[in-house]
């Protein structure tokens, strides 16, 4: 080897150590990384030229049959592999500080690694020409051609992703007349009423252009987040000229118009409703608040992010239909619009409704009369303060709760075993009945065992941040699932109080949230020292979650009806503990507990009100600092969750999310209107639901026209009454109610229901097999409440009605429409045995004596409401049908009864006539929805 060819060698070897040091040192230095990132697009260019010259020069070598690689090439190939190295370092570095997201994303971590895969691949080409030239052979000749040719390829191709990174996904096939996108006509997706730029048009403005054209980039010198900026325009015109549209820059980027790029850049086009809410809002003057410009804010001033403080009651053209506060702000809304409220709902489906909002369960054919019949001008409100008062209140709201609590029976992970938790699903359902104020809620189940001489029920109430899953795995690093238990605490606190994505500053800086990662391990370190032991069970392969466990007292304590399964007595439960020697905090960084940097104390979010010097540095500190009046954010998330228990949505949609990525309150003086109503009347729950229930804008009607759907599809404007599909437990214990069967026996150990057999032994894992054994007696017929909560294998019907695994947090459950929800109702054996109950308590309806008459009283029971005479035929048809079967073929309804087991002395044919008709009932949607 030559002495210059060594010389080369040498000098790109230290040229790539060098660089590979100083973009270490960006990693760990932010500014330098920084820095280095924004010499990639200088440094990049250089390479390819010298790259895709090599590709040229070679295959011109190639056509002339040259039989070695000549010297231009290799000159150009060890420049160019040593540029791509330190390109491809730098660049790693920008998108490490890079704030793409969605799409553009993608694409940047495809452009990331095409950039590495050609830095690594040319180095090796270039081995291997310098191997040909040294020693020319057949083999050498063609792996060195075809690995240039790749290179060249890898070249081109992330290139072109960088391109489409920089100036559009489109910016290349813009120029091709055959790939123009066509116009888009906006007239058949046009509002027809006044466009509000605070509740439709800046959400858009926020999730697709503030990123390129707001307050901290302004691609083209335009920015969208001021009306005086937006109107001025940028170097491509005026983004906004108000009253006309299609004139407008905005409007015309969006379309793609002009021959130029689509907006948002590198994201898909926004959908044609969106362009054409724009449009319109321009169209008619382009009104924008100044309260809405974020021009020369902070962050820090977004909406949730400031206190919230009581507005004026708004006016409204039609003051009689108004009940309290929250129908003149509801109203005031409508009537911008052009629309009316619908009537109030009859009293039969009112009642329903509220019956199934507040305590879960329906009202009997004796309780809808009694309204029916009441008279008095309080006869709701009568109704309301009597079921708000119901021990049945606490066992409805307690399942929301629990869902974001993750409460469950069990560990989680593989194996999946089972833990006494019941007595805090107790405490919770005691709490809300006793209507315990939603601060001392709060703080009781934070730091409950923090309080001065905490009570038997305050140390229970800590349960809730013992409800993270416990790995049970034999081979399981105790500090890494101790670290993913106290991350898990974390992000719960930050999603159930503050509305807030807060674990996504776990790894870095929150990338839209004002939250750093430094702030995320202070509130991390609250719960940081806390213990969590593990210890090797007898006779198990595997780890044991065992504690901390607090003894409870034997009196009242009942045995549990799977003790084999369940393995540990009912006596105990856990709670949470303070160490009492301080355990160190350390920011992790990428978030993991194998990187940890600097060491932490306790705190809170700059972007909130300040934390009391005073404050105990423990997670009691924590707890009053959530719940002080000052906090802008748990009010609002709190109340705004309730809203969409009774109306299906939120004031805010996004109910895990009030940050700047979130969605923006669709009645943003309403939801502040609540907050601080919710506070200042002392954090009570029932007064708030009691003002939600007694309002015209709950007792709607839910029926809807065409132009009401057609205006508010998603009732955003609540002009119509809410109409839901019941929850998992609710159908459930509907159907157990309606048929007579429902054990309302409260609180206790977790009953079995019967299940499939068989489904435990298939979701136990390798090392454990739990047995199910199905409760028995009255104990089958439980509220769903109650029901045995394993997160690996979850009672099927509560699955296939869309219950949560509890896993993990979960404020807002989802509704989902399938047919496996009515062959569920249909064959679930429950359900079969449930409808044989109802059947035969049609037959034995009070004072019925025709066929029409026990309809009657069968369909008050599933629905609440006498049948109309089409109902009254179709069932009577049924009934009369189903019968003459059983006349024609007795072995049949014999059959039935065998396995069901109807009373002794019943009319076996008639009962199995009926059992069709209980089974249509409690298949009706009707059925399965509030009203």
């Amino acid at each position: 080897m030559t002495r210059g060819k060594t010389s080369s060698l040498i000098g790109i070897c230290v040229w790539m150590a060098a660089t590979a040091g100083t973009a270490w040192a960006g990693e760990t230095d932010p500014w330098v990384g920084r820095l280095l990132g924004r010499l990639h697009p200088m440094a990049v260019h250089f390479p390819i030229a010298l790259l895709l010259t090599a590709v040229v020069v070679e295959a011109l070598n190639l056509i002339r049959q040259r039989p070695v690689a000549g010297d231009t090439a290799f000159f150009c190939l060890r420049l160019g592999a040593a540029g791509a190295v330190v390109a491809a370092l730098l660049g790693w570095q920008a998108g490490s500080h890079a704030d793409y997201v969605g799409r553009a994303a993608e694409m940047l971590e495809t452009h990331r690694w095409l950039g590495v895969g050609t830095a690594v691949g040319s180095v090796a080409v270039a081995v291997l020409c310098f191997a040909e030239r040294v020693r020319p052979g057949v083999w050498l000749r063609r792996a060195y051609v075809a690995g240039l040719m790749l290179c060249g390829a890898a070249v081109s191709v992330g290139g072109h992703f960088g391109g489409m990174l920089v100036l559009g996904d489109d910016y290349l096939t813009s120029a091709i007349p055959f790939f123009q996108r066509e116009p888009v006509s906006l007239a058949s997706v046009a509002p027809t009423g006044t466009v509000d730029f605070v509740r439709d048009v800046q959400p858009i403005f926020e999730a697709s252009c503030y990123s390129c054209h707001g307050p901290k980039k302004q691609r083209h010198e335009l920015r969208l987040d001021a009306r005086h900026l937006s109107i001025g325009g940028g170097r491509t015109g005026k983004a906004v000229i108000p009253g006309d549209g299609e004139h407008s820059t905005v409007v015309r980027r969006l379309l793609a118009l002009d021959k130029k790029k689509s907006m948002p850049q590198n994201e898909d086009p926004l959908p044609i409703e969106q362009i054409a809410l724009i449009k319109a809002w321009i169209d008619q003057g382009a009104n924008w608040p100044e309260s809405a410009t974020v021009a020369d804010a902070t962050i820090e001033s977004h909406w949730a992010y400031v206190k919230p403080e009581r507005p004026a009651v708004p006016a409204v053209e039609s003051p009689g239909w108004v009940l309290n506060p929250i129908d003149a702000f509801v109203l005031a809304h409508m009537e911008a619009e052009g629309l009316s409220p619908a009537p109030e709902a009859n009293r039969a489906t009112l009642l329903r409704r509220v019956y199934f909002d507040l305590i879960g369960l329906p009202p009997t054919p004796a309780e809808v009369n009694a309204f029916a019949s009441n008279a008095s001008p309080n006869a709701y409100e009568s109704v309301v303060d009597r079921l708000l008062a119901s021990p049945y209140y606490g066992e409805r709201w307690a399942v929301p709760w629990l869902d974001a609590a993750r409460y469950a029976d069990s560990n989680g992970y593989q194996f999946d075993g089972l833990r006494a938790s019941w007595p805090y699903r107790d405490w919770v359902i005691t709490a809300l009945n006793r209507d315990m104020p939603f601060d001392q809620f709060t703080i009781e189940q934070i730091a409950g065992d923090l309080l001065s001489d905490p009570t038997l029920d305050q140390r229970i109430a800590t349960g809730f941040h013992r409800g993270a899953p416990a790995n049970e795995e034999a081979g399981a690093d105790p500090e890494e699932y101790r670290i993913a238990q106290v991350v898990d605490r974390t992000n719960v606190t930050g999603t159930v109080w503050l509305g807030t994505t807060i674990e996504c500053a776990q790894c870095h800086d929150h990338k839209h949230d004002p939250i750093t990662q430094r702030e995320y391990y202070q509130i991390f370190s609250y719960f940081n020292n806390t213990p969590i032991e593990t210890r090797y069970a007898q006779n198990l392969v595997g780890v044991e979650f065992i504690g901390p466990w607090l003894q409870l007292p034997d009196e009242g304590v009942g045995r549990q009806n799977a003790p084999i399964a369940m393995g540990r007595a009912t006596s105990t439960t856990l709670v949470m503990v303070e160490l009492e020697e301080k355990r160190t905090t350390q920011i992790l960084m990428g978030g993991s507990f194998l990187n940890p940097g600097e060491q932490v104390e306790p705190g809170t979010p700059s972007f909130l009100h300040t934390l009391p010097q005073d404050a105990p540095p423990n997670r009691l500190g924590l707890a009053r600092w959530l719940v002080s009046p000052e906090n802008p954010l748990v009010a609002r998330v709190t109340v705004n969750r309730w809203w969409a228990e009774f109306f299906g949505r939120g004031l805010v949609e996004s109910r895990d999310d009030f940050g700047t990525k979130g969605e923006a309150p669709s009645h943003g003086a309403l939801l502040d209107w609540l907050a601080v109503e919710f506070v200042e009347h002392g954090w009570s729950m029932k007064h708030m639901h009691r003002l939600i229930a007694t309002s015209s804008t709950y007792r709607q009607s839910s029926q809807v026209n065409a132009e009401q759907l057609e205006r508010d599809p998603q009732n955003s404007l609540y002009a119509r009454g809410p109409r839901l599909r019941l929850t998992a437990e609710m159908i459930r214990d509907n159907a157990l109610a309606v048929s007579g069967k429902l054990n309302r026996k409260r609180f206790g150990p977790p009953v079995y229901p019967q299940q499939p057999p068989g489904l435990w032994k298939k979701t136990a894992g390798a090392f454990r097999k739990l047995e199910y054994l199905p409760s028995t007696g009255r104990d089958r017929y439980r509220r769903g409440l109650y029901t045995v909560w394993r997160r690996t294998s979850l009672y099927p019907s509560f699955v296939n009605f869309d219950a949560p695994s509890r896993s993990s947090t979960c404020v807002r459950r989802l509704r989902s429409n399938t047919p496996l929800q009515a062959l569920t109702l249909l064959n679930d054996s429950v359900y079969v045995d449930l409808a044989a109950a109802l059947a035969v308590r049609i037959m034995r309806a009070p004072n019925a004596t025709t066929s029409r008459q026990r309809i009657d009283y069968g369909f008050q029971l599933a629905v609440a409401r006498h049948p109309n005479p089409r109902e009254t035929d179709l069932l009577h048809e049924l009934y009369r049908n189903e019968l003459n079967r059983n006349e024609r073929n007795p072995a049949r309804a014999r059959s039935l009864a065998a396995s069901l087991r109807p009373p002794r002395g019943i009319n076996v044919l008639d009962w199995a006539a009926w059992f069709y008709v209980a089974t249509t009932l409690l298949n009706l949607d009707e059925t399965i929805t509030n009203g």
